[in-house]
């Protein structure tokens, strides 16, 4: 009998997701970068962090972020091992988000610190986690797992699931997705284009936060 996820760990999540529509994929490539990054978000109405794995400076990323930033939430994502899970618990992970899901990993979560939002691309794979009592999910990718369309036919046979949509979302698209009920949050790398960073643009950086935000209320 596989192990229940909480309902502790439920509203954790639920949470988290409520504090802010967009959810900011977050790729460290120099390790001064991660709290000038944090803070033009922040500046800019996001408080939600995703630090993914992806580069090796993830975790020190999240140490950083967690110490200087008690304002947002910061979390791990791109965590695909359990191994890594608990890397980003002890690093003060206030989340963890996968781009798939395994039963070890949906296991892990339902006794771990920090909540997991399981990504999946199909009902099969959502069933997985709706077994062990999840009831929010990343859908990744997104755009080429059928989008809008994809989500609206999910709500039917699972009217009390919610999700967190990512992958080929840009700004302009990001209501379309936020206008469906089983959405509560969208997450993308518009947020965080790679040459303002490179340039240290953190202006830059805010006034896309800002304005991501503000076409969601138009």
């Amino acid at each position: 009998m596989p192990s229940l996820l909480t309902e502790a760990h439920r509203q954790q999540v639920q949470s988290l997701l409520d504090t802010c529509p967009l959810v900011p994929v977050i790729a460290i490539n120099k390790p001064e970068h991660a709290l000038p990054l944090g803070r033009a978000l922040v500046a800019g109405g996001i408080t939600i962090l995703e630090i993914t794995l992806r580069t090796p400076y993830g975790l020190d990323a999240i140490r950083e972020l967690r110490a200087a930033l008690p304002e947002a939430w910061v979390g791990a994502g791109t965590v695909t091992t359990i191994e890594q899970y608990r890397e980003v618990d002890k690093a003060g992970a206030q989340f963890v988000i996968t781009p798939g899901v395994t039963e070890s990993l949906l296991e892990h979560a339902t006794t771990a610190r920090a909540p997991l939002l399981p990504g999946v691309a199909t009902m099969s794979e959502m069933l997985m986690g709706y077994q062990r009592g999840f009831r929010h999910f990343k859908f990744f990718p997104a755009e080429v797992s059928g989008g809008v369309n994809a989500l609206k036919a999910f709500a039917g046979p699972f009217p009390d699931v919610r999700f967190c949509p990512t992958g080929g979302i840009k700004k302009e698209t990001a209501k379309d997705y936020l206008a469906l009920d089983n959405v509560v949050a969208v997450g993308g790398s518009w947020l965080t284009p790679q040459d303002a960073i490179d340039a240290g643009d953190w202006d830059r950086v805010t006034a896309i936060a800002k304005e991501s935000l503000a076409l969601l209320k138009g």
